[in-house]
């Protein structure tokens, strides 16, 4: 799932409102335990991810 937050073949703008969410889940990965709420979190935070990255679509 971590490869779903890779942000590099973005263009800069998206890569703008992808790298937070890449960084987070990275930290999140590292500080806690794998189990089923690190996945439901990391899964809730790719759909944040890609609601962001639609929204930077827009911006001017």
């Amino acid at each position: 799932m971590v490869s779903y937050f890779e942000f590099e073949h973005l263009p800069p703008k998206l890569q703008a409102a992808s790298k937070p969410c890449h960084d987070l889940a990275h930290e999140m990965i590292e500080q806690l335990p794998d189990g089923p709420e690190l996945t439901a979190g990391l899964r809730k935070l790719l759909e944040a991810k890609d609601c962001f990255v639609r929204a930077a679509l827009d911006k001017p």
